[in-house]
């Protein structure tokens, strides 16, 4: 975790002082960091740094992550590398690198901290990935990125979890050149109707992955492949968007749009509002606006 990259590596003094500050005005003022709620294997970090970030140090994670501001400049396996906004970097467990601003400007990152554990079980047990270029152009591995930063502020549930971990491990795969591709596999459609069955029964409350995956006979996995190879989705999503439609259906029998959103599964309102605008386009407010005109 990033955290223990600074207690462990002597970052230049007065560093540590400008991490404990909270950002106000500028973002970018002065050296920050924000870990949002860790998972299970999966840890989430965004950071700025103005000059020299840390200093030579190894994990025994994947870090995988998008520049968003400034240029990232980091030694690793040999070389000076240097990241531009938007590409992707990509280091390896065990493989030693520092990171440092490789302007006066500093930069700004989003980064992935993840188990290879993780990466092997959703790549079904075959070899590790290894992507030789660190630093490129990878949309897979940036949606990967992005999407775990969907929701900062907010745990991830076990079925988004998995849904990250299932398009980083491949997209790294797909980023590997000597990657060995998936076998293939028979659908058990039986299978994924009792996990939908199982998605549809149980909106408000959720349902772990594990228990999803129970419920379904398969490893989760699997049951998340093959949900997506028959459903065009994954099961994290379709119960996202079976709440949005039990939103749309309480507010039409006369439900507040928070009290819908509470009764359909969301944490609040502004945690449905987003995934509505992200789902439909348009925000609650104005669809039940155009919807209901006379409410």
């Amino acid at each position: 975790m990033m955290i223990s990259f600074v207690m462990a590596t002597g970052m230049h003094q007065g560093a540590g002082r400008r991490l404990e500050r909270s950002c106000t005005g500028d973002p970018d003022a002065g050296d920050w960091l924000r870990s949002a709620p860790a998972a299970r294997g999966l840890e989430r970090t965004e950071a700025f740094f103005a000059g020299r970030a840390f200093g030579p140090h190894r994990h025994d994670r994947y870090a995988v992550g998008v520049t968003l501001r400034g240029v990232q400049a980091f030694g690793y396996r040999g070389a000076a590398r240097h990241c531009l906004p938007g590409q992707v970097f990509v280091l390896h467990p065990d493989e030693r690198h520092d990171g440092r601003a490789g302007t006066g400007a500093g930069f700004r990152y989003r980064i992935l901290y993840v188990d290879p554990a993780e990466i092997a079980e959703a790549l079904e047990h075959r070899p590790l990935p290894f992507v030789g270029e660190a630093v490129g152009r990878h949309p897979g591995i940036a949606a990967a990125v992005g999407a775990a930063f969907a929701e900062p502020a907010l745990a991830l549930d076990d079925l988004l979890r998995d849904r990250i971990l299932l398009a980083l491990a491949d997209a790294l795969a797909a980023a590997d050149p000597s990657a060995r591709p998936a076998a293939r596999v028979t659908i058990d459609r039986a299978a994924v109707r009792r996990a939908r069955d199982c998605l549809d029964a149980c909106l408000p409350s959720g349902i772990g992955a594990a228990e999803l995956a129970a419920v379904a006979g398969l490893d989760r996995f699997v049951l998340a492949r093959q949900f997506r190879a028959c459903l065009g989705t994954s099961p994290h999503r379709y119960l996202v968007m079976r709440r949005l439609d039990l939103v749309r259906r309480l507010v039409r029998d006369g439900l507040p749009l928070a009290a819908a959103a509470l009764e359909a599964g969301f944490a609040d309102q502004s945690h449905m509002t987003r995934h509505f605008r992200r789902a439909y386009g348009l925000p609650p407010g104005r669809w039940t606006a155009l919807s209901l005109p006379g409410r």
